[in-house]
């Protein structure tokens, strides 16, 4: 492989066009695939489709320069990433059928040395399976081929400087796999780069969300109890936390997100009898949410006693974290779109959005003159010291007003 190889990224979404970008801006040439023709064009035109910051302008200058392009089809390159959708299907079962297609994709366009990485988030022993697919369709590639695993580590908010700057896990089906795609990723990652197997790399990316899931459940989980108690969770957990040894997570609506809501049940599926703290986490995050539900319906319901009429509730934030649009696996969006289709009167409030085929985007300033409930879902920066109308109720399920 030459110093400046020539790279196709497969899927533009939140960690493939900022994984393009980069390296991009390295001055290697990248062709980044999607099916989407809008997302396509959007990113030729030297925009974004997403809200992540610093992006835009990183994208402006490589497709400028002409180190970036987007295509629906991919190109002979002499490496291939792989950043697209794994969710699930069923009972939590794992649908790989986004990988698959990548793989498929590609196959006609493959040439031998060619370098192809899986980044998606994957069940153990994806990484072979794609070897195995493509050997396949071109047994001219057998001992001619690079397959190797290497899972982001990024936080959405900010994705461009932890993309550079964190260590990876890389992993190859064999050795010279692994060795080749180390040399791939220092032309753009900072962070050390440290070397293992395919298996063990995806059981990593793996392992690391099931663990935050976890401790998560186990705030959440202590902040239903508090409730029951009459304690107030957030002093609870700073006094807790004064402890040296102690350091517990923040409770919230549920947990979000393509990673860590989706992630553990890979490991459930492949090891029912053995993932029992993960499997409980997860549905200890999952009941937090519909908590959160009956605690909102149980709060409009009184205040129709109260007052007569049905209550105005605003639900604060719709995307999974804080200061982001993602409403992949929301579990604010998850209350919001519940309650309304229970008939309660919802004000959908996202300020990170600015239109939704889905509902209808009320402002911050309307939500709070105009509701009676003000229920805040996510802890945005622009709700921090948010107030509304004096008699108006609110439930915090996220602390923003006590952080």
């Amino acid at each position: 492989m030459e110093n400046k190889p020539t790279v196709v990224m497969l899927g533009l979404g939140y960690i493939g066009l900022p994984t393009a970008a980069l390296i991009a801006s390295k001055g290697i040439k990248v062709t980044g695939v999607d099916i989407h023709q809008k997302v396509v064009d959007t990113i030729n035109e030297g925009k974004i489709h997403i809200v992540e910051p610093e992006l835009d302008g990183l994208v402006h200058h490589v497709v400028k320069e002409g180190y970036l392009k987007a295509s629906t089809e991919p190109v002979i390159a002499d490496v291939y990433l792989i950043a697209v959708p794994t969710p699930f299907k069923g009972n939590h079962q794992p649908d790989l059928s986004f990988v698959e297609s990548a793989v498929k994709n590609i196959i006609p366009t493959l040439q031998k040395g060619a370098l192809v990485i899986l980044e998606s988030t994957s069940p153990v022993g994806t990484t072979r399976k794609i070897q195995e697919i493509i050997f396949r369709e071109r047994p001219d590639l057998i001992e001619n081929l690079f397959v190797a695993y290497c899972p982001e580590r990024v936080l959405p908010g900010n994705v461009i400087y932890e993309l550079e700057q964190n260590d990876r896990a890389i992993g190859g089906i064999d050795e010279a796999s692994t060795e080749k795609a180390v040399a791939f990723y220092k032309n753009f990652v900072k962070g050390e780069l440290h070397k293992t197997n395919s298996q063990t790399a995806e059981m990593c990316k793996l392992v690391e969300n099931s663990s935050r899931d976890v401790q998560i459940a186990f705030a959440n989980e202590l902040s239903i109890i508090c409730d029951k108690a009459n304690i107030n969770v957030w002093e609870l957990i700073r006094l807790a936390n004064k402890h040296p040894r102690v350091n517990i997570l923040q409770p919230g609506t549920g947990v979000g997100g393509h990673c860590i809501a989706v992630d553990p049940w890979f490991i459930v599926s492949e090891f029912p009898k053995e993932s029992k703290i993960i499997r409980s986490a997860r549905e200890i995050n999952n009941y937090k949410t519909e908590w959160a539900i009956e605690k909102v319906k149980s709060t409009a319901l009184q205040f129709k006693i109260d007052n007569g009429r049905d209550a105005v509730i605003a639900c604060m934030g719709l995307a999974f974290k804080p200061n982001i649009d993602d409403l992949r696996e929301s579990p604010a969006l998850h209350v919001a779109e519940e309650l309304a289709k229970d008939g309660f009167n919802i004000l959908f409030v996202e300020p990170n959005l600015k239109t939704s085929e889905k509902f209808n985007l009320t402002s911050i300033t309307e939500a709070k003159d105009s509701c009676d409930i003000m229920v805040f879902l996510v802890a945005h920066k622009e709700f921090k010291g948010l107030n509304g109308k004096i008699q108006m109720q609110v439930l915090d399920f996220c602390g923003v007003r006590e952080i």
